[in-house]
């Protein structure tokens, strides 16, 4: 049912932060860095993925599908529906249509976003003017990539993009995906 994210078939670096303490939750959530999403988002991401790099720049992936036990855990590590989803309503993560990432430059780094992933503050939000013009701009520019590919932001989080109608897709647990992300 899902799709794994990983090169060479999907041109993206995978930086699944979940895999790792570097994340809010303080710990690994998943057991493995892997990704995978829905076979439509995983076409829309691989669209993003060629404009992109014909802009010369590329794709960091974060985090893709993420289960349902996972979403609780980093509920229960910040519980604010303004960056977390509720898991009793259900993450577009779980669904398998959303990812968090972020642009590289031509030398492999990640581009300047003026906050770094998972900052669950104000300057994290799309569309705020109050950045430097350069971070103003690399979001902009990641907003038209993955608007050009498909996907629609979150206002809360730059990184963050799912498909269109995300509701309509099931929400999925580790064990129903088969993704081994969690531990058994």
């Amino acid at each position: 049912m899902l799709i794994p994210i990983a090169p060479p078939a999907f041109d993206v670096t995978l930086d699944i932060v979940y895999a790792t303490a570097a994340n809010l939750a303080g710990r690994p959530v998943y057991d493995r860095p892997a990704a995978f999403l829905h076979a439509d988002a995983a076409a829309a991401l691989g669209r993003a993925a060629a404009l992109a790099r014909a802009a010369g720049l590329g794709l960091r992936l974060y985090d893709a599908f993420r289960p349902v036990e996972a979403q609780w855990m980093l509920w229960q590590a910040c519980p604010d529906p303004d960056y977390i989803a509720d898991p009793r309503t259900g993450s577009n993560h779980s669904r398998g249509v959303a990812v968090d990432l972020t642009l590289d430059g031509p030398d492999g780094r990640p581009l300047d976003m003026g906050t770094g992933f998972d900052d669950m503050t104000v300057h994290s939000h799309h569309g705020r003017t109050d950045l430097a013009s350069a971070v103003v701009r690399n979001r902009a520019l990641l907003a038209g990539i993955m608007a050009a590919s498909g996907f629609e932001p979150y206002a809360f989080e730059w990184w963050h993009y799912q498909l269109p109608g995300a509701g309509a897709y099931p929400l999925l647990t580790d064990r129903a995906a088969g993704t081994g992300l969690m531990a058994a």
